[in-house]
């Protein structure tokens, strides 16, 4: 099973062609082909790795990060470390990956001849300091990579050897913060660095200088940022982290990140950091990037969708979890598997609850402002059940344990059991349903309301807790991160028969 996002119908594009926590985008092209990775920071598998023909509809084949060996994330990995801002390039009929793990690894490359996998091991790269790496190379071969700063080294992509120190390339704009994400190009008769400055919050911006080598001297664009919202009351807040990608008709795009806020003052975004697409235009040399809206028109080429049919529901018939489904740091194949009982997931607990590092815990990103969520789950031989997750201290969740369906709530050093009810013994279908605000009447009201708890045999909802979704989101909690909603095991074994999630957006 793939899941796709389905962003695009006739002539229009709906933004964000990949909704949900993805961010940090990262794409190249080949031939009729385009390939995108986002960051992935404390999950398991890391590197999501997207596919698509037309730059607005995009499947997830993969995950780069699939096997200990390549992503090490030591149980005392925090919330929103790991994984940050890959960067994927194609040369020479081989995708190459590069990558910052910040909880122990550094920056680390890796490369595939098919982007689906298997990715090769890790090539380690002790001479390359900060995150954000790049890697570009010019008319000669020689590679050059960048990091946030902004430096730039030259290395061997083959062994991870660097030759000479690091040396500063240029620092953005004078005042702004955060020069990070730079990605370095040659179009035509110029050098381009793209980098995003302002930090990732509602101040990001990217920007733009050029020069005539890969090394700078550079010029920065005079109407930088040339992409921000800072200061405007657009849905769309928080752009940046952009990466440019040509056409087949020889059109421009960029894809970049951005929140989208809900709710009263100061807005609250729940879904993370995700990947919105905008065109781009070339004016004497310098890109302008057009209007980035949640519609917006199409690219003039035919839209070819993957021919692959969105999955909201899991029964777990496969002996392998489809790709996005994500763990917390680790997972092994003693603690989740589909094996011990066919169709079915089968967790079984590692050590501690949601409020601990080492919960057994498989997830999806939430996609959707307003969504469905249901699991059947079985728990006769141990406690667990279904979550929304943003962190270890920012969760909530429904289980059953020991004849009792339990909500419970963890906002920062608050951690409350919010409601129970007994029920009686087999499998319980639990239930979790997040509805987006319409219209914000109060400046305090949140972007959405969480309700949870479980079914009846005749699939009445039974609602226990009715939750402001506001202490679930980065405002709150901090972080890179957005909500996952999945399943955990947090004593014993428990079985879960399967998953569904649907969207429920007007």
């Amino acid at each position: 099973m793939r899941v796709s996002s389905v962003s695009g119908t006739g002539n229009t594009v709906s933004n964000p062609v990949i909704p949900g926590f993805y961010p940090d985008p990262s794409v190249c092209r080949a031939g009729e082909d385009y390939y995108l990775v986002c960051s992935s920071f404390e999950y398991f598998p890391g590197v999501p790795v997207f596919h698509s023909r037309d730059l607005v509809h995009w499947t997830q084949i993969g995950n780069a990060l699939d096997r200990p060996s390549q992503l090490r994330l030591p149980l005392d990995t925090p919330a929103s470390g790991g994984i940050y801002a890959p960067t994927l390039r194609y040369r020479d009929g081989r995708f190459w990956l590069i990558v910052t793990n910040v909880s122990g690894d550094g920056n680390l490359l890796f490369t595939a001849t098919d982007p689906a996998g298997p990715w090769s091991e890790p090539i380690r790269l002790p001479g390359v300091h900060g995150i954000d790496p790049d890697l570009a190379w010019d008319d000669d071969g020689t590679c050059w990579c960048t990091t946030a700063g902004v430096g730039q080294v030259r290395i061997d992509p083959h062994t991870g050897e660097t030759f000479g120190p690091s040396r500063r390339l240029w620092s953005g704009t004078p005042g702004a913060k955060a020069p990070e994400a730079p990605h370095l190009y040659r179009i035509g008769d110029y050098w381009y660095l793209l980098i995003a400055e302002g930090g990732t919050e509602r101040c990001h911006g990217v920007s733009i200088a050029r020069g005539h080598t890969p090394t700078g001297p550079f010029e920065p664009c005079p109407a930088n940022p040339i992409l921000t919202h800072r200061g405007t009351d657009h849905p769309i807040q928080n752009t940046g982290h952009a990466d440019l990608v040509q056409g087949p008709d020889g059109s421009w795009w960029m894809v970049l990140l951005g929140v989208r806020p809900g709710g009263g003052t100061p807005g609250w975004h729940v879904l993370g950091r995700e990947t919105f697409l905008v065109p781009v235009d070339w004016v004497d040399g310098w890109p302008v990037v057009g209007e980035l809206s949640s519609v917006m028109p199409a690219p003039s080429w035919p839209l070819r969708p993957d021919d692959v049919v969105p999955e909201g529901r899991d029964d777990f018939d496969a002996s392998e979890l489809a790709p996005h489904w994500i763990s917390l740091r680790h997972r092994s194949a003693e603690e989740c598997t589909t094996r011990e009982r066919p169709g079915r997931l089968t967790l079984r607990a590692r050590g501690g609850s949601l409020d601990d590092t080492d919960v057994t815990f498989v997830g999806r990103r939430q996609q959707h402002p307003s969504c469905r969520v249901r699991t059947s789950v079985d728990a006769a031989e141990g406690q667990g059940g279904l979550a929304v997750r943003l962190d270890e201290r920012h969760h909530y969740a429904v289980e059953v344990a020991s004849g009792q369906v339990r909500v419970r709530a963890r906002i920062g050093p608050l951690n409350t059991a919010v409601a129970s009810r007994p029920t009686p013994p087999g499998p319980v279908v639990l239930r979790i349903e997040v509805s987006a605000v319409d219209t914000v009447h109060d400046a305090r009201t949140g972007p959405d309301t969480v309700s949870i708890g479980m079914e009846e045999p005749d699939g009445t909802f039974v609602e226990l807790a009715s939750l402001d979704g506001r202490y679930l989101s980065t405002e709150v909690a901090g972080g890179f991160t957005g909500r996952v909603i999945g399943m955990y095991a947090s004593a014993g074994s428990v079985h879960f028969d399967w998953f569904e999630y649907e969207p429920l957006d007007r």
